[in-house]
């Protein structure tokens, strides 16, 4: 569940091919158009689903030089939301996200590898439940220009898949449980 929190956003937030050379962009998540969505499985038969709802970010996407974008996003954990409040309390506790404890999930790029065809391989730190680790990802930029109210935009996808036993989570809810799947969305306004 913790990854959710970063990567996505993450995800979303590094990109490759665009008429505009590198900028500074902000995750707009005030206007609900960014989000960190998880599946984890349950017993076997299904998947719980949920998300993040509360997190900010900041990228660099540079289309002439790839290698200079760059992500960060910093996940509130106690936001998490799966639709079900005793469900959500339980993920919030020490067994799972122990929020209380740590509040915060971040994820920080340390590279970016273009992959052309607006694709692209996010590399860097992951930290969740006080363990940092790195993760590496593939993004894909879904679109970009000049919105309805004089700005500038620019969106990417990603997905990641962490093992929350890397994080130090150990409650075992059988093998299948052990991945978490985040699905980002991230649409940035250049600054």
């Amino acid at each position: 569940m913790h990854a959710l929190s970063l990567a996505g956003l993450i995800a979303g937030t590094l990109a490759l091919t665009a008429p505009v050379s590198a900028a500074d962009y902000v995750i707009d998540t005030d206007g609900a158009h960014a989000s960190i969505n998880f599946k984890i499985d349950h017993l076997g038969f299904s998947y719980v689903v949920g998300r993040f709802n509360e997190f900010t970010g900041t990228f660099t996407y540079d289309a002439e030089n790839p290698a200079n974008n760059r992500v960060e996003v910093t996940v509130q954990t106690a936001s998490v939301d799966s639709n079900h409040t005793e469900r959500d309390d339980h993920i919030r506790s020490s067994d799972y996200l122990d929020v209380e404890r740590w509040s915060e999930a971040r994820f920080v790029s340390t590279s970016y590898n273009d992959l052309g065809d607006d694709r692209g391989e996010i590399t860097g730190n992951l930290t969740l439940f006080g363990e940092t680790r790195e993760v590496t990802f593939e993004v894909k930029k879904y679109g970009e220009g000049q919105d309805p109210w004089g700005g500038y935009r620019a969106g990417f996808t990603g997905e990641l898949a962490i093992n929350v036993g890397d994080f130090g989570i150990d409650l075992n809810l059988g093998p299948a449980a052990q991945t978490v799947y985040l699905d980002l969305h991230v649409e940035g306004i250049r600054q």
